[in-house]
């Protein structure tokens, strides 16, 4: 085996750590020689909820190629990457070519590819100090930037309006059909879904969700007359959501219109978190109202429950409110920051050999 080959294994075996949603990994990878990758990217448009435009795989791919150029330069690797702009928007292709180069240092970013984690559980309520922020803000490129929510008040008002935006995800059939196939019950870890003990709720709220999750029925049962979307609200938003350092939201230079925009977004975004990672911070991303809210502006109708697509209009206008009417637009990704114990229960990933085309 050569030294690019073997290179080739390490970028791979790293970059296969990028975040995706739900850890569906919507990438493979094809190797066409020792310097030149082919990336194939798809979306989950056909059966999640959460991807009817695409523009979620989109920024997971994104955030994908972003964790390849990091990783090459561990291996003293430039990337040039160019999308292949003849294929469909639910296959995409991107040539990866890497290049020597002398002198070149690993990026500091590179040992925190595989220990970046998402925490959703309550943390610290200890601020971010300016010197982090500016870090934080510092590895946005030019034109993009972040909206800092901070303190109780406006903890508050983020942790209710995530709270609000949970009722929707939690009470219509199309997100029953996809929480029910993502979650691996009992688990500590999963290669390919989201573990139960990562989910993020007690032992007996997690017993609970179990058994009402086996139908549709159930779940619109216990909704309909046990409030059964409460508890998972309370523990999956609001306490989070209050007791974080702060929530955020970053958003793109100008308006986000085609598929390119998500997947510069997507690189954007890891480097972001990466960062965070760097400085010990955990990160919870909050992006269904992301979703729906930009669902409801786009007049795609994401379910059949009709109080649903009323909510996500009231969470739309409410969300101008907090980012600014003119901003909405370029609002790519929301999250919660903080600090405190990493969670001892996360996803993994798949075998670099399961995402390698030709194997």
């Amino acid at each position: 085996m050569n030294t690019i080959t073997q290179h080739l294994e390490r970028i791979l075996d790293l970059a296969r750590w990028a975040p995706s949603g739900d850890n569906t990994q919507p990438w493979r990878f094809e190797i066409l020689n020792d310097s030149h990758l082919l990336v194939h990217g798809f979306d989950t448009r056909e059966h999640c909820v959460y991807d009817l435009d695409g523009h979620p795989s989109q920024i997971a791919v994104g955030a994908l190629l972003e964790t390849i150029s990091i990783a090459a330069t561990a291996c003293g690797l430039r990337t040039t990457i160019v999308r292949r702009h003849d294929t469909l928007e639910t296959h995409l292709l991107f040539d990866v070519y890497f290049r020597a180069e002398a002198n070149i240092s690993p990026d500091p970013l590179v040992p925190y590819i595989e220990t970046r984690v998402v925490q959703r559980r309550p943390m610290s309520i200890q601020p971010l100090n300016a010197e982090q922020k500016q870090t934080l803000t510092g590895s946005l490129p030019d034109g993009y930037s972040v909206i800092w929510y901070e303190g109780f008040a406006q903890r508050w008002r983020l942790a209710k309006f995530m709270s609000d935006n949970a009722k929707i995800r939690l009470t219509i059939p199309e997100a029953y059909e996809v929480h029910k196939s993502i979650i691996e019950w009992g688990a500590q870890f999963s290669t390919d879904k989201i573990p139960g003990q990562a989910v993020g709720v007690d032992p007996l709220t997690a017993r609970c969700m179990r058994w009402v999750m086996t139908s549709w029925a159930r779940v619109e049962f216990f909704n309909t007359y046990l409030f059964g979307h409460l508890p998972p609200r309370i523990q999956l938003d609001l306490l989070p959501g209050l007791c974080c350092g702060a929530h955020f939201a970053l958003l793109a230079p100008s308006p986000l219109t085609c598929l390119d925009d998500y997947v510069a977004a997507g690189r954007v975004m890891q480097r972001f978190w990466l960062t965070a990672t760097r400085l010990g911070w955990l990160i919870q991303p909050e992006m269904t109202p992301v979703i729906f809210t930009r669902y409801h502006r786009q007049g795609l109708a994401f379910t059949q429950t009709q109080t649903a697509l009323v909510q996500a209009g009231h969470l739309n206008e409410r969300l101008m409110e907090i980012v600014g009417a003119g901003q909405v637009e370029k609002v790519f990704f929301m999250g919660r920051i903080g600090s405190g114990t990493v969670p001892l229960s996360r996803s993994t990933r798949k075998k670099t050999d399961l995402l390698l085309i030709g194997n």
